[in-house]
């Protein structure tokens, strides 16, 4: 072998070097950062959550595999949402749910998913070498039943409440979407316990539907990755089958079993997340600035300048403004729908008022160029 020349691209699946990875927020090094830019609970977990972390790390425990079907966990899911164990996979966070779905359901037929969604799904679906379909809302972000049901793809990717304007789709609008569409459904309910409905309990009526979940966001597990699946018995005995045998590890199913049970501080949590996101949506309508409805635990508000001016510039000087500042938002500046937002997860009372005291701050006079 020669070692000036060699190349692991040209060893490499085609696709695979022109492939852009996924790009996660800023996660900041060193202390004084205002963090409300990645959708994390500002709340830890459930005391019981660590007290069932360190029973597991007690003793000979952590030599052994873990449970690789997550049993235990998995039908405490099934009780919870009415549904059997064999209703349920569960998988290293949402995302590897997700990836499972791509393996299965996306080859010779393209994929599809909504602009704007979550930026992950071409991603997943550009590893699998598969073709992509995207569907855009308009900025009335409403359900187009029809078109999205006509979409020549085998599986379609949902996400409701949707990310990154929040906006929650009702219930009967995908049901007639699952009834319309005849590939894969899937969606995404990362957020679903922040809003008012959800269809996992559509489940059982459409054999296509299939709805993901997270610990990350509502049990505030973000850092442990535990998130699942509902679908029926076949799907799942499908993306069973492309799993990696011990995806999620012993103190993560533990930790999961042990925020699912605590119930009262669950509903504790989501309380005051609810409260301060509507307080400020409330707050930055009064400034003038458009902002939707959020069934999610983060807002996504179009920053208005002193001149009346909106759009990209306006929310880039805000977004580099509370930077200085040491307050990370999020800015998606790619899409025309998108570019002149910013969203904001819901942070602490603490870290709200933070936020607050940068924005009046903030001259917001600067003039497109």
């Amino acid at each position: 072998m020669n070692r000036n020349s060699f190349s692991p691209d040209l060893l490499a699946n085609p696709h695979i070097p022109g492939l852009e990875a996924y790009t996660p927020g800023k996660q900041p090094a060193g202390a004084g950062w205002t963090k409300l830019n990645t959708n994390e609970n500002p709340y830890p977990p459930s005391p019981k959550v660590e007290e069932a972390i360190r029973r597991e790390a007690e003793g000979a425990r952590l030599r052994l595999y873990p449970d690789p079907r997550s049993g235990e966990l998995r039908t405490a899911l099934g009780e919870l949402h009415g549904l059997s164990s064999e209703n349920i996979c569960v998988g290293n966070g949402s995302d590897d749910i997700l990836n499972l779905f791509v393996r299965v359901f996306c080859d010779s037929k393209p994929a599809a998913f909504t602009l704007p969604s979550y930026s992950l799904y071409p991603v997943l679906i550009g590893i699998q070498n598969g073709r992509t379909v995207a569907w855009e809302f308009d900025r009335r972000m409403e359900l187009d039943v029809d078109r999205l049901a006509d979409l020549p793809a085998s599986i379609l990717f949902l996400t409701s409440p949707n990310a990154p304007t929040g906006v929650g789709f009702p219930a009967e609008r995908v049901a007639a979407l699952a009834e319309e569409f005849s590939g894969i459904l899937v969606v995404d309910e990362a957020y679903a316990d922040f809003a008012n409905e959800n269809v996992a309990g559509l489940v059982r009526e459409y054999p296509n539907l299939c709805v993901t979940r997270s610990f990350s966001k509502s049990y505030s597990l973000a850092g442990l990755r535990v998130g699942y699946a509902l679908a029926s018995k076949r799907i799942i005995e499908l993306i069973d089958r492309v799993r990696d045998s011990y995806n999620v590890n012993r103190i993560s199913q533990a930790a999961a079993l042990a925020a699912l049970a605590d119930r009262d501080y669950f509903r504790a949590v989501l309380g005051k997340i609810k409260r301060i996101r509507n307080a400020y949506q409330t707050d930055f309508r009064e400034r003038g600035w458009f902002t939707y409805e959020s069934r999610a635990n983060f807002i996504f508000t179009e920053p208005v300048g002193t001149g009346g001016g909106r759009g990209e510039k306006y929310a880039r000087s805000l977004y580099n403004h509370l930077y200085r500042n040491r307050v990370l938002v999020r800015h998606f500046p790619t899409h025309a729908l998108t570019s002149g937002f910013l969203r904001i997860s819901v942070g602490s009372e603490e870290e709200m008022l933070k936020l607050t005291e940068c924005i009046e701050t903030w001259t917001g006079n600067e003039q497109p160029k």
